[in-house]
C-alpha cells in the first residue's frame, strides 16, 4: 500500500506538525508533500524526511512570509502529482485537502480546522486594516472560500480533531466527519515533584491567542507569570509586561516540559480548534485555567483538571485566577495526569490505522 502525506506547510513546530511527525512514524516510507518547508525552523528529525515542496518554496520570502502567497496556494497544491499512491493522508488547516487524486485513490483528510481566516475568524482577521487592504482581502477571500468549499468534495473521508471542528466541517463543507483526538506525547510530558509559584502561558504570540489579556490581568494581580513562545507580538507584549511577567521566547521541548512540571497552573486564554498545550500541561499533572469555548471544553474537566472563564475579558479571567488561588489545593496531580493519558500517541495511531483499514475494506 503506497501512502503519501500532504500538509499545508512546515515552517515551525506546532500541534499540526506534531501530527505529521506521528504520521511519519506510522508510515516511514511515505513522502511528505507540503507547500513550503523551512528547514531552519523545524526539528532535526524533519531534515532527514522525504519532503517535497511546491513552486511557492522558490518564491521570495516564502519560508518566513508564506501567508502572502495564499492566493497561489490552491494552484500550488493542485500541482502535486499523487497518481502513484493508493492512499493520501492529508493534514489540513488551509489547502492541503485540495490535492487532486485518481478515482481509485483513497483520500482521508485529518482536518485540524476549516480555514479560520476564510470562515469563522474572517472579521477578526481584517479588523484594524485600512479600507484598501480590506478590499483586497475581501476579493481574495471570496475566491478562496469558493475554492475551499469545492475542494472539500475531493476528500473521500474527513476526520475532525474535535467535536468543535466536526461542527465547523458540517457548517462550512456540509460533510460529516469522524472524530479522532490529536496525539499527546504522554511518555515525554510527565510529572515531577518539583513545583514553583508561577503561572504559565505557552503559545504563539499572535493576536487571536489573546496572550495580551493574560498580561493585563497579571499586571494588575502582581502574580508571577512566565510566557513561552515567539511571534509578531513579542516586542509589543514585552513592552506591556510589568516586572512580574517574564517573556522567554521560543524554548526547546525539554525546557517547556520543565516549566509545565513546575508551574502552579497553565493559562489558556484563546479559542482553539482543539489545543494540544492544555493536554501537555495536564500530562505533567498541572491544572489549566482556560477560556470556556472551542476545543478546551473537550480537554479540560471543570473542577477536576482545571477551571474555565467564560467571557474573554479581564474581569472574567481575573476572577478565575482568584478562585484558583483559593482552590488550588483541590486539584490532584494523579487525577489530572490520568485524564491526559486518554489522549496518548498509541491511542491515536491505533484509531488512525483502524480508520484507514475500515475504509479500504481490509482486516
Amino acid at each position: 500500500m503506497k501512502i503519501a502525506i500532504v500538509h499545508d506547510w512546515l515552517t515551525n513546530m506546532g500541534g499540526a506538525e506534531r501530527i505529521i511527525k506521528v504520521f511519519r512514524e506510522m508510515f516511514p516510507e511515505a513522502p511528505i508533500y507540503t507547500l513550503v518547508f523551512n528547514k531552519e525552523k523545524m526539528p532535526d528529525e524533519f531534515k532527514n524526511m522525504d519532503i517535497r515542496t511546491s513552486f511557492i518554496q522558490k518564491m521570495p520570502f516564502a519560508k518566513t512570509n508564506y501567508q502572502m502567497y495564499l492566493p497561489l496556494m490552491p494552484i500550488a497544491v493542485e500541482q502535486f502529482d499523487l497518481s502513484e499512491y493508493e492512499v493520501i493522508l492529508s493534514s489540513s488547516t488551509c489547502c492541503a485537502k485540495g490535492v487532486i487524486t485518481r478515482t481509485d485513490t483513497l483520500h482521508i483528510c485529518y482536518c485540524n480546522t476549516p480555514m479560520r481566516y476564510a470562515w469563522d475568524f474572517y472579521h477578526e482577521y481584517v479588523k484594524g486594516k485600512n479600507i484598501i487592504t480590506k478590499s483586497m482581502i475581501a476579493v481574495a477571500m471570496n475566491y478562496i472560500r469558493l475554492w475551499d468549499r469545492v475542494s472539500a468534495d475531493r476528500v473521500d473521508y474527513f476526520i475532525a480533531n474535535s467535536k468543535n471542528v466536526k461542527r465547523r466541517i458540517k457548517k462550512h463543507y456540509r460533510r460529516d466527519a469522524a472524530i479522532i483526538y490529536p496525539p499527546v506525547d504522554t511518555e515525554f510530558f510527565t510529572p515531577s515533584d518539583e513545583g514553583e509559584d508561577f503561572y504559565l502561558v505557552v503559545s504563539r504570540l499572535v493576536p487571536y491567542k489573546r496572550v495580551d489579556l493574560v498580561i493585563e490581568v497579571f499586571n494588575e494581580l502582581g502574580l508571577p507569570l512566565v510566557i513561552i513562545g515567539d511571534g509578531p507580538e513579542f516586542k509589543n507584549y514585552r513592552s506591556m509586561a510589568n516586572d512580574n511577567v517574564s517573556l522567554m521566547g521560543r524554548l526547546s521541548d525539554k525546557e517547556v516540559r520543565e516549566y509545565y512540571r513546575k508551574c502552579r497552573a497553565l493559562i489558556f486564554p484563546g479559542e482553539e480548534d482543539f489545543g494540544i498545550v492544555p493536554l501537555e500541561a495536564q500530562s505533567c499533572g498541572r491544572p489549566v485555567i482556560a477560556y470556556g469555548k472551542g476545543g478546551a471544553l473537550e480537554t479540560v474537566v471543570e473542577g477536576k483538571t482545571g477551571l474555565f472563564f467564560y467571557k474573554q475579558n479581564k474581569e472574567s479571567l481575573k476572577q478565575a485566577v482568584l478562585i484558583f488561588e483559593k482552590e488550588a489545593h483541590k486539584f490532584n496531580r494523579e487525577v489530572i495526569r490520568n485524564h491526559a493519558l486518554k489522549f496518548g500517541v498509541n491511542r491515536f495511531k491505533k484509531e488512525i490505522v483502524e480508520f484507514i483499514k475500515a475504509k479500504l475494506g481490509v482486516e
